[in-house]
């Protein structure tokens, strides 16, 4: 019996986390990665879900079907986490006596665009940097070091075409 519960948590955490990634990958535009786990998923979940099914008296494995499946969703997450698809878009204002900060940050390697604009306190910077999203924690470290009082925000855009990071992505194929 225990060793059935096992199995079923087992089942679960991993019908889940390929559920949770199977879902990442249509967001970001993987749909052939998707479909593969797809078939993958919908089998652990027919085994798991037999088991169950199997001895509905049995509430241990139901339980263990619901553990299970909520492992599976944490897992996943976690899996998402550090797979850091796709890109992040940051917009950032300072002050324009710290313009240095887009020299600086042009100098490791991130493209910018830049623009003067009108704040409530006087002139400022804008700029746009996009990153991958694996590099997001350290690109906003990097600015909050360069000028702690930065005004950042951070989203992740759906379509990219042109400009400074899609040539980079290009050559290093």
């Amino acid at each position: 019996m225990l060793e059935t519960i096992i199995l079923i948590i087992i089942i679960n955490v991993t019908y889940m986390t390929l559920t949770t990634l199977r879902l990442i990958m249509v967001i970001k535009g993987f749909p052939r990665v998707a479909s593969l786990l797809s078939i993958v998923e919908v089998f652990i979940y027919l085994m798991g879900l037999t088991m169950v099914l199997d001895d509905l008296s049995n509430p241990w494995n139901m339980a263990a079907y619901c553990l299970g499946w909520g492992l599976g969703v944490f897992v996943g997450s976690l899996i998402e986490q550090k797979l850091a698809l796709g890109y992040v878009l940051f917009e950032i204002i300072i002050n324009l006596e710290d313009a240095e900060i887009v020299h600086e940050l042009r100098s490791k390697g991130y493209g910018v665009t830049s623009w003067l604009a009108d704040g409530k306190n006087g002139q400022k910077i804008c700029m746009r940097v996009i990153a991958k999203r694996k590099n997001e924690k350290k690109l906003r470290n990097t600015v909050l070091e360069m000028w702690p009082k930065a005004f950042i925000i951070s989203y992740e855009p759906s379509k990219l075409n042109g400009g400074f990071l899609v040539k980079q992505m290009k050559s290093a194929r």
